[in-house]
C-alpha cells in the first residue's frame, strides 16, 4: 500500500491548522526540521512541533536535516513523532543514533543525500523501518526530481527483499503526479509531497491520487 506524506515546509504557517485539515486523509504528516548547517536552509524545530499534535491526530513523521541529531532525538520523541529519520551523512556512529531512536520506542528512519551510495547504510538496514532517498538536494521546497535516483530506489528495494526485510522506502523531492508512478514503479512506498499538495486546489484529491498511481 502507498502511503502519502504531506510536508508541512510547503503548508501555510498563518493557518496551519487550517491547512493539516485539508490533509486529513494523508497517511502521515511529514516534518522537515532543518538547522542552516547540515543544510543551507532553516525551517523550524520544537515551537512547531509542540503544537502539532494540539491541532491534528495523524502520525508524525520527522525528518531531521540537522548536525548532531542524537542531541535533539528526545525531545522530539517526547514531543510525538511517531518516525524519527536521521541522514546517514550527519552521523558518525549511525548505528548508535538509530538504536537511540529505537529505544525511545520510535520508529528508526534513516536518509540519503543523492550523492550518498547504498552502501552508507547497509549496516543498520536490518535495524531501521524505513530508508529515504532524496530525489532533490535537501534544504528547499519546490525543487526539481533528479530522475537518476531510480535506480537507486531499484537496488535499495532489490537489497530489501533479499533480505526478507520489512523496511519501507520513502522519497522526497520532486514528487508530483508526474514523478510519483516512477518512484512507486522503481519500489518506493512512502511518498512525501509538498508543493503538489498544499498547493493543489483541492489536496484531498491530490493525496487520492498520489495513493493510487
Amino acid at each position: 500500500m502507498i502511503k502519502i506524506a504531506p510536508s508541512i515546509l510547503s503548508a501555510d504557517f498563518s493557518r496551519l491548522a487550517e491547512d493539516l485539515c485539508r490533509v486529513k486523509d494523508a497517511d502521515w504528516l511529514h516534518v522537515d526540521v532543518m538547522d542552516g548547517h547540515f543544510v543551507p536552509n532553516i525551517s523550524f524545530g520544537f515551537p512547531i512541533m509542540e503544537v502539532l499534535p494540539g491541532i491534528t491526530d495523524q502520525f508524525l513523521d520527522v525528518h531531521l536535516m540537522i548536525q548532531n541529531p542524537s542531541t535533539y532525538i528526545p525531545r522530539f520523541a517526547e514531543l510525538g513523532a511517531g518516525l524519527i529519520t536521521v541522514h546517514a551523512e550527519a552521523c558518525v556512529h549511525l548505528h548508535r543514533v538509530v538504536q537511540q531512536i529505537k529505544e525511545l520506542g520510535v520508529k528508526a528512519g534513516v536518509a540519503l543525500n543523492p550523492g550518498t551510495p547504498l552502501n552508507a547504510i547497509l549496516h543498520v538496514l536490518e535495524d531501521v523501518d524505513l530508508i529515504l532517498v532524496m530525489t532533490v538536494n535537501p534544504g528547499f521546497g519546490g525543487q526539481p526530481f533528479i530522475s537518476t535516483m531510480l535506480p537507486k530506489i531499484e537496488e535499495l528495494r532489490r537489497l530489501i527483499a533479499a533480505k526478507d526485510l520489512s523496511v519501507d522506502i520513502q522519497v522526497d523531492g520532486g514528487i508530483n503526479l508526474q514523478t510519483a508512478p516512477q518512484v512507486v514503479a522503481a519500489g518506493a512506498n512512502v511518498l512525501v509531497a509538498g508543493s503538489a499538495i498544499f498547493r493543489s486546489p483541492d489536496p484531498g484529491r491530490m493525496i487520492a491520487e498520489l495513493r493510487t498511481v
